[in-house]
């Protein structure tokens, strides 16, 4: 059996080093803060948190997040910042749209995610799998990239979806029970060779 790839393992040190990059994820952790109301008491999932620029901006307002990440190299920058980090903090890798669920990942009272889910090929079985997660009444907070030409990754990262069409997005969400619905352009990432919308969509079970 061959080794997955760490697609993200040549720039991991130096992913934080794009302030456009570090905007973009504030304006996300903004869009969701105004979305969600968290407390100290819960629980959430980062789902491919990379190196932890979105978990850091939720964290002082939660109880515990699990960072969720498949690359070695990320979770590895991830971990340095541990010390002193304001809530409960464990770091994962485990695929969980090929692997069974970690222990770990349970008693969820929100998933958040940020420009991670165009790399996942089967959107509605992911949805599923987080609908699973949460407690009743948990939250999700989705952010990625509205449908592109294909030009806003310059390299192979493993990518399904050239963005998505937000009403479609919306409409999987919905397929698979999520309620109160709601989805906006939060930001856009801006690049020498274009600009690139990002929606955030927030929901609860």
């Amino acid at each position: 059996m061959s080794e997955k790839k760490d697609f993200f393992a040549h720039k991991a040190k130096e992913y934080e080093d794009n302030e456009k990059r570090v905007s973009n994820v504030q304006n996300i952790a903004d869009g969701i803060l105004k979305n969600i109301s968290y407390t100290k008491e819960m629980s959430i999932l980062d789902f491919g948190s990379g190196t932890g620029l979105l978990t850091q901006e939720i964290a002082p307002y939660v109880k515990a997040i699990t960072a969720l990440d498949m690359s070695t190299s990320m979770n590895e920058v991830l971990r340095e910042k541990t010390d002193g980090f304001p809530c409960d903090l464990e770091v994962l890798e485990l695929d969980i749209t090929k692997e069974k669920y970690s222990h770990k990942l349970s008693s969820l009272d929100g998933i958040i995610s940020s420009m991670t889910i165009h790399h996942i090929k089967d959107t509605e079985d992911l949805f599923k799998r987080f609908y699973d997660l949460l407690n009743e009444n948990g939250t999700i907070a989705l952010a990625d990239l509205e449908t592109e030409d294909g030009s806003f990754h310059t390299s192979d990262t493993g990518v399904f979806h050239f963005g998505f069409d937000k009403d479609e997005f919306l409409n999987i969400a919905k397929k698979v029970g999520f309620v109160n619905l709601k989805i906006e352009t939060i930001s856009v990432s801006s690049k020498p060779h274009g600009e690139y919308p990002i929606f955030l969509l927030t929901g609860r079970k």
